[in-house]
Protein backbone atom coordinates (compact mmCIF):
# COMPACT_ATOMS: atom_id res chain seq x y z
CA UNK A 1 0.00 0.00 0.00
CA UNK A 2 0.77 3.35 -0.80
CA UNK A 3 1.43 6.31 1.95
CA UNK A 4 -0.69 9.23 0.80
CA UNK A 5 -1.50 12.74 1.66
CA UNK A 6 -4.01 13.39 -0.72
CA UNK A 7 -7.30 14.06 0.19
CA UNK A 8 -8.59 14.11 -3.50
CA UNK A 9 -12.71 13.17 -3.11
CA UNK A 10 -12.98 13.74 0.84
CA UNK A 11 -15.06 16.08 2.00
CA UNK A 12 -13.95 17.62 5.53
CA UNK A 13 -15.99 19.64 8.06
CA UNK A 14 -13.70 22.29 9.94
CA UNK A 15 -15.26 24.17 12.91
CA UNK A 16 -13.58 27.19 13.71
CA UNK A 17 -12.63 27.80 10.14
CA UNK A 18 -12.61 31.41 9.67
CA UNK A 19 -9.76 32.58 10.74
CA UNK A 20 -5.60 30.88 12.74
CA UNK A 21 -5.59 27.15 12.88
CA UNK A 22 -9.26 26.44 10.95
CA UNK A 23 -8.28 28.50 8.15
CA UNK A 24 -4.97 27.04 7.98
CA UNK A 25 -6.42 23.75 8.05
CA UNK A 26 -9.35 24.41 5.48
CA UNK A 27 -6.53 26.02 2.82
CA UNK A 28 -4.19 22.48 3.23
CA UNK A 29 -7.22 20.11 2.71
CA UNK A 30 -8.40 22.52 -0.52
CA UNK A 31 -4.54 22.44 -2.09
CA UNK A 32 -4.76 18.38 -1.23
CA UNK A 33 -8.44 18.02 -3.53
CA UNK A 34 -10.72 17.75 -0.51
CA UNK A 35 -13.96 19.50 -0.70
CA UNK A 36 -14.47 21.50 2.69
CA UNK A 37 -17.48 22.96 4.63
CA UNK A 38 -16.20 26.51 6.71
CA UNK A 39 -17.81 27.09 9.59
CA UNK A 40 -18.02 29.65 12.65
CA UNK A 41 -20.16 31.57 14.47
CA UNK A 42 -20.01 34.91 12.19
CA UNK A 43 -21.35 34.49 8.18
CA UNK A 44 -19.26 37.16 7.14
CA UNK A 45 -15.85 35.60 8.61
CA UNK A 46 -16.65 31.64 7.09
CA UNK A 47 -17.88 33.96 3.36
CA UNK A 48 -14.42 35.58 3.20
CA UNK A 49 -12.33 32.18 3.49
CA UNK A 50 -15.03 30.36 1.28
CA UNK A 51 -14.22 32.87 -1.42
CA UNK A 52 -10.32 32.61 -1.06
CA UNK A 53 -10.33 28.67 -1.09
CA UNK A 54 -12.64 28.95 -3.83
CA UNK A 55 -10.74 31.36 -5.87
CA UNK A 56 -7.94 28.53 -5.28
CA UNK A 57 -10.14 25.76 -6.75
CA UNK A 58 -13.92 26.74 -7.88
CA UNK A 59 -16.25 25.01 -5.74
CA UNK A 60 -14.26 23.26 -3.08
CA UNK A 61 -15.82 25.13 -0.36
CA UNK A 62 -19.01 25.52 1.73
CA UNK A 63 -19.14 28.36 4.42
CA UNK A 64 -21.98 27.43 6.98
CA UNK A 65 -22.30 29.93 9.97
CA UNK A 66 -22.93 27.76 12.99
CA UNK A 67 -22.34 28.10 16.69
CA UNK A 68 -21.29 24.30 17.73
CA UNK A 69 -21.42 25.69 21.10
CA UNK A 70 -25.14 24.97 20.84
CA UNK A 71 -26.28 21.44 19.81
CA UNK A 72 -28.83 22.11 17.56
CA UNK A 73 -26.54 23.99 15.28
CA UNK A 74 -23.74 21.12 15.17
CA UNK A 75 -26.69 18.53 14.31
CA UNK A 76 -27.86 21.42 11.33
CA UNK A 77 -24.25 22.23 10.37
CA UNK A 78 -23.22 18.14 9.66
CA UNK A 79 -26.76 17.64 8.28
CA UNK A 80 -25.94 20.81 5.66
CA UNK A 81 -22.95 19.52 4.77
CA UNK A 82 -24.64 16.33 3.70
CA UNK A 83 -27.04 18.07 1.83
CA UNK A 84 -24.55 20.27 0.26
CA UNK A 85 -21.45 17.83 -0.63
CA UNK A 86 -23.19 14.17 -0.35
CA UNK A 87 -21.47 12.95 2.78
CA UNK A 88 -18.85 13.55 5.36
CA UNK A 89 -15.33 11.70 5.57
CA UNK A 90 -13.52 13.82 8.10
CA UNK A 91 -14.34 16.21 10.70
CA UNK A 92 -11.99 18.74 12.20
CA UNK A 93 -13.15 20.45 15.64
CA UNK A 94 -10.90 23.77 16.39
CA UNK A 95 -13.75 25.58 17.69
CA UNK A 96 -12.57 27.22 20.84
CA UNK A 97 -13.03 29.76 23.12
CA UNK A 98 -10.89 31.53 25.80
CA UNK A 99 -13.41 34.14 27.99
CA UNK A 100 -11.08 34.16 30.90
CA UNK A 101 -7.15 34.91 31.14
CA UNK A 102 -6.43 34.86 35.38
CA UNK A 103 -6.06 32.66 38.01
CA UNK A 104 -8.50 29.82 38.23
CA UNK A 105 -10.03 30.62 41.58
CA UNK A 106 -11.26 33.92 39.83
CA UNK A 107 -12.82 32.68 37.24
CA UNK A 108 -16.71 33.23 36.81
CA UNK A 109 -19.49 30.53 36.14
CA UNK A 110 -20.91 32.18 33.01
CA UNK A 111 -17.49 32.20 31.41
CA UNK A 112 -16.50 28.89 33.00
CA UNK A 113 -20.27 27.76 31.31
CA UNK A 114 -18.99 28.97 27.83
CA UNK A 115 -15.64 27.48 27.61
CA UNK A 116 -17.17 24.27 28.35
CA UNK A 117 -20.22 24.21 26.07
CA UNK A 118 -17.93 25.62 22.82
CA UNK A 119 -14.25 23.78 23.88
CA UNK A 120 -16.06 20.47 24.93
CA UNK A 121 -19.60 20.00 25.04
CA UNK A 122 -19.58 21.16 21.00
CA UNK A 123 -17.08 18.81 19.93
CA UNK A 124 -18.51 15.76 21.60
CA UNK A 125 -21.82 16.82 19.40
CA UNK A 126 -20.09 17.33 16.41
CA UNK A 127 -18.28 14.01 16.65
CA UNK A 128 -21.24 11.96 17.15
CA UNK A 129 -23.37 13.50 14.55
CA UNK A 130 -20.70 12.87 12.25
CA UNK A 131 -20.32 9.62 13.91
CA UNK A 132 -23.54 7.90 13.06
CA UNK A 133 -23.55 9.51 9.60
CA UNK A 134 -20.13 7.36 8.83
CA UNK A 135 -21.63 4.66 10.80
CA UNK A 136 -24.92 4.44 8.71
CA UNK A 137 -23.19 4.56 5.04
CA UNK A 138 -21.65 1.68 3.13
CA UNK A 139 -18.38 3.37 3.32
CA UNK A 140 -18.02 3.67 7.07
CA UNK A 141 -14.23 4.51 7.37
CA UNK A 142 -13.77 8.28 8.53
CA UNK A 143 -11.09 10.56 10.53
CA UNK A 144 -12.34 12.79 13.19
CA UNK A 145 -9.59 15.04 14.29
CA UNK A 146 -10.15 16.99 17.53
CA UNK A 147 -7.80 20.21 18.37
CA UNK A 148 -6.69 19.95 21.80
CA UNK A 149 -3.82 22.04 22.99
CA UNK A 150 -0.52 21.69 25.01
CA UNK A 151 -2.49 22.89 27.91
CA UNK A 152 -4.79 20.24 28.34
CA UNK A 153 -1.14 17.98 28.99
CA UNK A 154 0.69 20.09 31.20
CA UNK A 155 -0.43 22.60 33.64
CA UNK A 156 -2.34 25.70 32.37
CA UNK A 157 -1.33 28.77 34.84
CA UNK A 158 -3.85 31.88 34.06
CA UNK A 159 -5.68 28.95 31.80
CA UNK A 160 -7.21 26.72 34.11
CA UNK A 161 -10.80 26.29 32.76
CA UNK A 162 -9.24 26.30 29.14
CA UNK A 163 -6.42 23.66 30.04
CA UNK A 164 -9.56 21.67 31.90
CA UNK A 165 -11.53 21.27 28.58
CA UNK A 166 -8.80 20.33 26.68
CA UNK A 167 -7.74 17.40 29.15
CA UNK A 168 -10.95 16.22 28.65
CA UNK A 169 -10.79 16.40 25.09
CA UNK A 170 -7.73 14.53 24.94
CA UNK A 171 -10.04 11.89 27.28
CA UNK A 172 -12.97 11.89 24.65
CA UNK A 173 -10.85 11.20 21.92
CA UNK A 174 -9.14 7.79 22.94
CA UNK A 175 -12.36 6.69 24.52
CA UNK A 176 -14.33 7.64 20.92
CA UNK A 177 -11.05 5.83 19.32
CA UNK A 178 -11.93 2.77 21.17
CA UNK A 179 -15.38 2.78 20.82
CA UNK A 180 -15.49 3.94 17.08
CA UNK A 181 -12.64 0.89 15.91
CA UNK A 182 -14.56 -1.48 15.38
CA UNK A 183 -16.53 1.22 12.98
CA UNK A 184 -13.12 2.07 11.33
CA UNK A 185 -13.70 5.57 12.07
CA UNK A 186 -9.62 6.94 13.61
CA UNK A 187 -10.37 9.39 16.61
CA UNK A 188 -7.47 11.53 17.27
CA UNK A 189 -6.24 14.80 18.76
CA UNK A 190 -3.64 17.72 18.05
CA UNK A 191 -1.81 19.53 21.10
CA UNK A 192 -0.34 22.57 19.64
CA UNK A 193 1.56 24.43 21.55
CA UNK A 194 1.55 28.57 21.48
CA UNK A 195 0.50 29.50 18.30
CA UNK A 196 0.63 32.91 16.77
CA UNK A 197 -3.52 33.48 16.64
CA UNK A 198 -6.30 35.84 18.04
CA UNK A 199 -7.19 32.92 20.83
CA UNK A 200 -3.52 33.33 22.43
CA UNK A 201 -3.05 36.99 21.42
CA UNK A 202 -3.45 37.95 25.95
CA UNK A 203 -0.18 35.70 25.97
CA UNK A 204 1.64 36.66 22.60
CA UNK A 205 0.98 40.21 23.07
CA UNK A 206 2.45 39.89 26.62
CA UNK A 207 6.22 40.43 26.19
CA UNK A 208 7.14 39.02 29.72
CA UNK A 209 4.92 36.04 28.99
CA UNK A 210 5.97 35.30 25.54
CA UNK A 211 9.68 35.29 26.18
CA UNK A 212 9.53 32.85 28.99
CA UNK A 213 7.43 30.20 27.08
CA UNK A 214 10.36 31.28 24.11
CA UNK A 215 12.77 30.48 26.34
CA UNK A 216 11.63 26.69 27.64
CA UNK A 217 10.40 25.93 24.01
CA UNK A 218 13.51 24.58 21.73
CA UNK A 219 12.58 25.95 18.57
CA UNK A 220 12.49 29.05 20.54
CA UNK A 221 9.51 30.46 18.88
CA UNK A 222 5.82 30.34 18.83
CA UNK A 223 4.24 28.50 15.91
CA UNK A 224 2.18 29.62 12.85
CA UNK A 225 -1.29 28.57 11.85
CA UNK A 226 0.23 26.47 9.02
CA UNK A 227 2.48 24.59 11.01
CA UNK A 228 -0.51 22.90 12.46
CA UNK A 229 -2.07 22.02 9.11
CA UNK A 230 0.62 19.82 8.10
CA UNK A 231 -0.23 17.50 11.35
CA UNK A 232 -4.05 17.31 10.52
CA UNK A 233 -3.61 16.57 7.31
CA UNK A 234 -1.32 13.76 8.31
CA UNK A 235 -4.04 12.66 10.80
CA UNK A 236 -6.91 13.09 8.58
CA UNK A 237 -5.16 11.18 5.48
CA UNK A 238 -4.72 7.87 4.92
CA UNK A 239 -1.12 8.35 5.75
CA UNK A 240 -2.42 7.71 9.40
CA UNK A 241 -4.63 4.83 8.68
CA UNK A 242 -3.55 2.51 11.31
CA UNK A 243 -3.09 6.02 13.70
CA UNK A 244 -5.93 5.99 16.24
CA UNK A 245 -6.35 7.42 19.73
CA UNK A 246 -3.20 9.30 19.36
CA UNK A 247 -2.13 12.81 21.03
CA UNK A 248 0.25 14.06 18.83
CA UNK A 249 1.75 17.18 20.18
CA UNK A 250 3.17 20.09 18.47
CA UNK A 251 4.78 22.41 20.54
CA UNK A 252 7.87 23.09 18.82
CA UNK A 253 9.84 20.80 21.93
CA UNK A 254 8.40 22.62 25.43
CA UNK A 255 7.48 19.71 26.46
CA UNK A 256 11.59 18.51 26.44
CA UNK A 257 12.57 21.63 28.16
Amino acid sequence: MSVSLSLAGKVAIVTGGSRGIGEAIARCFVEQGANVVVASRKEEGVRGVADKLNGLRAGSTVPVAAHTGKEAECKALVATAIAKLGKVDILINNAGTNPHFGPLLDVDMPAWDKTFEVNLKGYFWMAREVALHLRARDEKRGAIVNVASIAGVLGAPLQGVYGMTKAAVISMTKTLAYELGASSIRVNAIAPGMVDTRLAAAITSNDVLISDINKRTALGRVAQPDEIAGAALYLASDASSFTTGEVLVVDGGLQIT
